[in-house]
């Protein structure tokens, strides 16, 4: 009995510790986090789990962005790196260790269009004149994301002084990731292509005509200008006393998207702008992720060309294919269409679009600071070293023609309320359009090409917010998007039409141009 019970327990101590010494090894081995087309929620789970450190994930996208960003495919998307990101991850994990997440954004990486000031960075446009520019302190904005606990780790490529594709007397040309010989589009085209390289966990760009939504659309990333007044300017080329231009959220989920437009909003009192929606945004822009958003929302179609694209070329009607098809994932997933609606005079009232005053008044608020190379848009010119800016047209303002200012005036405020008109008379919630009308241009078009097919009708408003997301691929493989634009003030409609378009879809696909360095990494779980 006695041996019988003795012998029942040597087999038992036998085996024990093999089995605890397997169950202890699968515990303490933590799965390898994969940061490719992470979120923030999956981020912060991580770090909640103790599967990740701010400085790992850090360390993650540098390696990335050592890998692609100059080497191999050299998508050329990052003007200047963090000299003290890991100092600054160091600091996340601390806190994290002490009391918890320091804000809603603890630990997140992002990437921001170099046309906005953060701290330690030079603010270069793009350019070799300002490439030595170093502001004093965080745009307004830029300085909300850091108290959130977000990490700037590096500021981002443009068309220089933010204009046009992302080409630059500093860096030359930024490629796109989905197709190196194209553009990622401009002027946000380093962030998109960023993003869409997963340098980044989210980013800010900047939109004066369609500058956020057009490197979004091109690297099927969702991307959206705020209705007026919602993010301040202050800190960023070309803000106050300008009405139409606006820093945004670009991400490759909606969700994120929303996580970070909530911590970018409020009030500035240096930029009169954002008293305009003062009392009108939402406390919160995640209450809106309602994934059957679109069931029984009223969506106008519009159909009629806005962009000034050719609709008799290949490029248009490749696009348009991959439009209708969305149209009809919309009424799949259970919106109402208007199809298609007509805007009163649209293009002839668009075309009457030109630059005000405001631009050159922008200039000289933003070069206020002593330290600033030049102090207005006129001393550009006279620069040493003029003769090598890529984008000299984008750089002064030339006299203002005070009757055709006029009559942008009229045509903007005639404009507005054909738009409202047709809204209020069909009950329509949003209008959707091609977010591009054309497919990303070829690099070797150069940088003072025009830009056809790019609609700018709500930079032209002003104050109507639009949000443009991942539509799929054309059969050429490039990406595409549809924009939906509401009324002054319906950010948050507008983002959960949007993110029920993308949950009923889910078009985004990564670029295979920058792979997953280490592919046979075990996905997120």
């Amino acid at each position: 009995m006695r041996h019988t019970s003795l012998s029942v327990l040597l087999v038992f101590l036998l085996f024990l510790p093999a089995s605890c010494s397997s169950t202890t090894q699968k515990q303490t081995e933590a799965k390898p986090f994969n940061i490719m087309e992470t979120t923030i929620e999956e981020i912060h789970a991580a770090y909640k789990s103790g599967q990740l450190t701010a400085r790992q994930l850090v360390q993650m996208y540098l390696d990335r962005i050592d890998a692609y960003d100059q080497k191999g495919p050299a998508i050329n998307s990052i003007i200047t790196l963090n000299k003290k990101v890991l100092e600054e991850a160091d600091r996340l994990d601390a806190a994290f260790k002490q009391s918890g997440f320091v804000g809603p954004l603890h630990g997140i990486p992002i990437i921001i269009k170099d046309q906005v000031d953060a701290a330690g960075f030079p603010t270069t446009l793009g350019s070799i004149l300002m490439k030595d520019y170093y502001p004093e302190r965080d745009a307004f904005a830029i300085g909300k994301l850091r108290k959130a606990g977000a990490i700037v780790i590096g500021k981002t490529t443009l068309g220089e002084f933010g204009g046009g594709n992302a080409f630059g007397s500093l860096f030359g040309a930024t490629r796109n990731p989905y197709a190196l010989d194209r553009t990622p589009g401009g002027s946000s085209g380093g962030t998109g292509a960023g993003l869409a390289s997963n340098f980044a966990t989210v980013g800010v760009g900047e939109e004066g005509s369609a500058s956020i939504r057009r490197p979004s659309t091109w690297n099927s990333l969702v991307g959206m200008h705020p209705s007026a007044g919602f993010v301040s300017r202050t800190g960023m080329w070309d803000g106050w006393p300008a009405l139409h231009t606006s820093l945004g959220p670009m991400a490759r989920t909606v969700t994120d998207l929303a996580r970070l437009l909530e911590v970018m909003v409020g009030y500035d009192p240096e930029d009169p702008l954002t008293a305009a929606p003062y009392g009108n945004i939402p406390p919160n822009f995640t209450s809106f992720l309602d994934k059957n958003g679109l069931k029984g929302a009223r969506l106008g179609i519009l159909r009629e060309p806005i962009g000034g694209g050719d609709p008799n070329s290949d490029d248009f009607k490749k696009v348009g294919e991959v439009f209708n098809k969305a149209i009809e994932e919309l009424k799949a997933a259970g919106a109402e269409l208007v199809d298609p609606i007509v805007i009163p005079n649209v293009r002839a009232l668009m075309a009457k679009r030109t630059e005000g005053p405001y631009l050159d008044e922008a200039a000289k608020l933003y070069l206020k600071s002593p330290k600033a190379p030049f102090h207005t848009r006129q001393d550009i010119a006279r620069q040493p070293g003029y003769d090598k800016v890529l984008m000299r047209g984008k750089t002064i303002v030339e006299p203002i023609d005070e009757r055709k200012y006029y009559e942008h005036l009229q045509a903007r405020e005639e404009l507005m309320f054909n738009v409202l008109k047709v809204m209020a008379d069909n009950r329509i919630d949003a209008i959707v359009y091609k977010s591009i009308e054309l497919q990303p241009q070829l690099l070797s078009r150069g940088p003072d090409a025009p830009n056809p097919g790019v609609p700018t009708m709500s930079t032209f408003l002003a104050f109507v917010p639009t949000i443009a997301v991942p539509a799929g691929f054309t059969s050429d493989g490039l990406p595409a998007g549809i924009t939906f634009q509401g009324r002054p003030y319906s950010d948050g409609t507008l983002i959960k039409l949007a993110y029920a378009y993308e949950q009923a879809t889910h078009h985004r696909k990564p670029p295979s141009s920058v792979p997953d360095l280490n592919s046979s990494e075990e996905r997120r779980p």
